[in-house]
This record gives C-alpha cells, structure tokens and sequence, in this order.
C-alpha cells in the first residue's frame, strides 16, 4: 500500500507543477518577439503603371463644299471659279506657340490634294503657321489678311499692279504668313510696315521660306511655283499652281 500510496503522490506532484504549457509557433506574418518581418512576410505594394508620353495629334484634313454663304466676301458673280468649282479645307497646323492649332483655306476642288500633301508635310516637321482663316473673316481685304499675318486662298480678286485675275480668284494660290514672307517691289520695298524687316533673303527667322529650302520642294513635288523666284518683284509669301 504505500507504494502504490508514492506512486500516486509522484503522479500528483507532476500534473501540479504550475509548468504551462508550450508556447504556440508564431503564425507566418507576424514575427516572432525580437526577430525582423522576412522578404517573404511582406505584402508588396502594388505601383501605378508610369503613364505613356502620348505623341501630338495626328494630322488631319477634311474637305467640304461651300456655299455662297460661306463666302459673303471672297467670291461674287463674275469670278472665273463657280461657288460649286471651290471646297473648304479644314485641317492641322503648328502655330507660333509651338501648339497645333486647327485651321481653315477655300481652294478650286482640283487642287486639294495638293494643299494637304503640303501641308500634311509641314505639320510632320512642325513647321510654324502664325494664322489660317479665310480671307472673308477681313471681308475681303487683301490688304487687312496680310497685315494680320493670315495665310489664306482664295479671294476673287486681280493680280497685284493688273487688272487680270490673280491666281487666288481661281484658288490656285495661297500665301502662306506674309509678314515674314512679304511682297517685295524691285526696289526691296513692302507697303507693310510689319513686314519691313523681312524683306531680305535669305533669313533666318521662325516662319520664313528661303530660295531651296524644304517648304519650297514640298511645293514644288505637286507643282506649285514660287512666288519668291520671281524676277524684280518678290512675293515670298505666295504659291500657285503652275506658276503666276
């Protein structure tokens, strides 16, 4: 009996100790105390894609016609191109500012794939444009157009210094920011006094078109002559068709 009595007391003593029981193992994210989070017990943050540069607008050129309407101005009865022969184009360009802006010219319907090859060239090397709005929005006037530095085409009007009709009363021609690319009289003149200082070639300067140079072969390529190949008299800012 009091060894089975011992035994008894052994067995007590044992579940009695006050000892508790082991610890449970750190669950994987938390870290157990005095040991660092690991690599691989972190959630990684997720960052925003860097957003893609995105390139300028794409060229582009639309032609419509016109009515009568649209030309209160520019076309009367008796000019040698009907209302119906003419289209609007409506279509990109590179301004002073450095922006593309988007402009408008009024052509003979023949020639409007002349004008947006050209131009389509000159907006690929953002080749600077100060204005491009119809000559209708100065009721006509050559002469306020070209002071406002506007690059326009049509206009029913005679030749500078004739009484033929000009190659814009056709829409045959377009002249292309006249302040930095003046008429010029043989005497190296230029009744604009905005222009005054841009009357010499070649030059330098943002806007202006030189003898050679890439706006004058784009020109040339669908056959448009220059105006500033002209012997005596000088119209740097003019194109046309075949010349005159």
């Amino acid at each position: 009996m009091k060894r089975a009595a011992a035994m008894v007391l052994v067995l007590a003593s044992v579940s009695c100790s006050g000892q508790e029981p082991p610890a449970a193992a750190p669950s994987p994210t938390t870290p157990a105390p005095g040991q660092s989070q690991s690599p691989a017990d972190t959630t990684a943050e997720t960052e925003s894609p860097t957003p893609t540069p995105t390139g300028p607008p794409a060229f582009r050129a639309k032609v419509t016609k016109v009515t009568r309407a649209d030309l209160p101005y520019s076309w009367k009865p008796g000019c040698p191109v009907p209302v119906g022969g003419l289209r609007k184009i409506t279509m990109s360009y590179w301004g002073f500012d450095g922006e593309p802006h988007t402009g408008e010219v009024v052509v003979r319907d023949s020639v409007t794939d002349d004008i947006t090859t050209v131009f389509r060239k000159l907006y690929g090397w953002r080749w600077p444009i100060y204005k491009m709005e119809l000559v209708d929005v100065y009721k006509g006037d050559d002469f306020d157009s070209i002071d406002a530095n506007n690059t326009s085409a049509f206009n029913c009007r005679a030749a500078t210094g004739s009484k033929n009709w000009s190659k814009h009363a056709y829409g045959e021609a377009i002249d292309i920011n006249p302040r930095e690319n003046p008429y010029v009289t043989a005497d190296g003149s230029t009744a604009h006094q905005n222009a005054k200082k841009f009357t010499e070639r070649p030059l330098d300067a943002k806007g202006v078109i030189n003898p050679g140079d890439k706006v004058v072969k784009a020109f040339q390529n669908v056959g448009w002559d220059w105006g500033g190949y002209w012997s005596g008299t000088k119209d740097f800012q003019h194109f046309s068709k075949g010349g005159g």
